[in-house]
């Protein structure tokens, strides 16, 4: 690997990290030693790279810091395009239009050798026929989610019993053929998951609930070790 782009793999591997990185966890993922790494250390924060940290202890990108824009390697572009692709083909239609507009921003800005992966991608993601209709604007739920909104629905069952609740949506989740809303329920006083497909009617109530998105988002992923949820 060039010096170059091991030093940009550096930054990358520390942007990702949410902890200190080891020498040794670096020296590993990009096979040289970890003399290599501490002399690469050295010579960013000499380029006035914002890492802090120290042998034996790790190391940090401090926030602020970034790279110019779409430095992307061959298998970076492929990741976007695949992921891209799926999102068309599976997203509400808001999302999908956001794929199709990335795929064409990436396709200008990145280098010539790098725009065949695009123009005629060898990765795919095909569409699934059998993907459930939405019964719920998924633009206006994700909206409410960024904005910690109530929403009121009127939800059936899989056995077709309908039930009224007022939720507190913080999440969906994109399946093969279906989509979730996850939310907090207040009928239920529990987190519970909603098939888009199964909503009869919805109200966007523009009513903040009382906790952070992601604060239940948080508190979700610690429950998700109990029992599956019944709607």
């Amino acid at each position: 690997m060039r010096r170059a782009d091991r030093l940009f793999q550096i930054i990358q591997i520390l942007r990702r990290g949410s902890r200190p990185v080891t020498a040794d966890a670096i020296a590993a993922e990009l096979e040289t030693s970890k003399r290599t790494v501490y002399r690469d250390i050295a010579d960013l924060i000499g380029q006035r790279v914002p890492i802090r940290g120290e042998a034996g202890v790790g190391y940090v990108l401090e926030g602020g810091f970034d790279l110019p824009p779409l430095m992307l390697t061959a298998d970076e572009v492929e990741v976007a395009v695949l992921g891209a692709q799926w999102v068309a083909t599976r997203g509400d239609p808001a999302l999908a239009k956001a794929a199709q507009d990335l795929v064409a921003k990436i396709g200008a800005a990145v280098p010539e050798h790098l725009r065949p992966l695009i123009l005629d991608p060898a990765v795919r993601s095909h569409r699934r026929w059998d993907l459930a209709e939405d019964k719920l604007d998924m633009a206006r739920a994700r909206a409410a989610i960024h904005a910690g909104e109530k929403v009121w629905l009127r939800y059936a069952d899989e056995q077709g019993r309908e039930t009224e609740r007022t939720i507190w949506p913080f999440a969906v989740g994109y399946l093969d053929a279906v989509r979730l809303l996850v939310a907090w329920c207040e009928l239920r006083a529990d987190f519970r998951t909603f098939r888009t497909d199964r909503v009869v009617e919805a109200k966007f109530l523009q009513e903040r609930y009382p906790e952070r998105p992601g604060i239940l988002r948080a508190r979700w992923r610690k429950a998700m070790n109990r029992e599956p949820y019944p709607a």
